[in-house]
Order: structure tokens, then sequence, then C-alpha cells
């Protein structure tokens, strides 16, 4: 292939945390992303689980792969004041999960949230409200989930990691989001 010119496709990292209470399903959404697959039984997340994948974005206005590494923290909220410096270090982006099956979970996103802001600043974020295929048991309206994402300035997407509903497009759109981010000059 003398004289041809191979032009290789350029690769970024970002670091991208989940965050949520216990329950509302964020392991279970990293492995539909990540895997395509769905498990009915409930184990808690230990710590946190890290996971890799990488997605096409348009970066600079070329087609680039972002390799994302995502953070599963266990959800519960003193283990959250444990680690958010070492969890939070160096985070890109943020998906805040609740269940819509309980309001308490949206509400604790608010303290979630402050906690990121408070470590790494304003980062893409969006906020999620998952379990939609459980239909009779939700406690959560859209509105609810609309006013919250309004007060952050942030979009909102209705999720079931069971069925996989708008899974890809909550990664796919956060990670458009950083990489347009990080590839605008700052002024």
């Amino acid at each position: 292939m003398y004289g041809q010119t191979v032009l290789m496709k350029k690769h970024v990292k970002a670091k991208l945390c989940m965050v949520g209470e216990m329950g509302v399903g964020k392991t279970s959404l990293v492995r539909r992303f990540v895997t395509d697959r769905f498990d009915d039984r409930y184990i808690a997340t230990v710590g946190t689980k890290i996971t890799k994948k990488s997605v096409d974005v348009m970066w600079k206005g070329l087609e680039t792969t972002l390799d994302m590494t995502i953070w599963d923290i266990m959800g519960d909220k003193g283990f959250r004041q444990l680690l958010k410096e070492a969890y939070f270090h160096g985070a890109q982006g943020v998906i805040a999960v609740c269940d819509l099956t309980r309001p308490d979970t949206l509400f604790d996103l608010n303290g979630w949230i402050n906690t990121v802001i408070k470590q790494v600043g304003e980062v893409p974020m969006c906020f999620v409200g998952n379990k939609n295929d459980l239909k009779g048991q939700k406690a959560i309206n859209v509105d609810e989930l609309a006013k919250i994402s309004q007060i952050h300035e942030t979009p909102y997407f209705i999720t079931s990691a069971k069925t996989g509903e708008n899974v890809e497009t909550v990664f796919g759109s956060l990670s458009q989001t950083i990489a347009d981010r990080y590839s605008t000059p700052k002024r």
C-alpha cells in the first residue's frame, strides 16, 4: 500500500460517574449498555465497579472514538461521603438515576448532584428515570423529572434497563455532550 495514507481514528477518554440511591438500577443500566443484557436478580454494588466501553462521537469535527470509563458506586449515603473525593475526581460526565417507583430516589438526586458539583464543578450530566417497564407501580411522573432537570439545565430520559428502552440514547447523548464540551476551546 505504498503511497496511500491511512487515517487513524482519534481516541479520547472520559470518566463517567453513575449516581443515585441503592436499587435504582445504575448497575443494570451499565450492564444493558455494555453487554446488552439484563438480570432480574438484585445484587448490591459493593464499593465501586468500573466498566469500559467505547462509542463513536464527533470531536472537533472528526469522527472520534470516546473511550468511556464508567464508574458505578454503591448507593449508600454514608459510602458516598466516604469516597466522594476519589470517586468523583476527574469525572467528565454524570448520569443521575432515580427509580420511577420510588419518589424518594428522585428527591435524593439533589444531594448527589450537590456532592458532584462540590468535587468537580459543573460537568455534563443527565437525569434518568429508570424502571419505566413497571407501568402499574410508577410513582414519579415525567413532570417531576422534567422539573429537576430544568433546575440543573440538563436533559432527562425515561429508561428501562430491563427492556433496553432509551439506554443507548442516554449514554450516547451524554457522550456527545462530553465530546462537545471538551472539543470547544475555553474562553
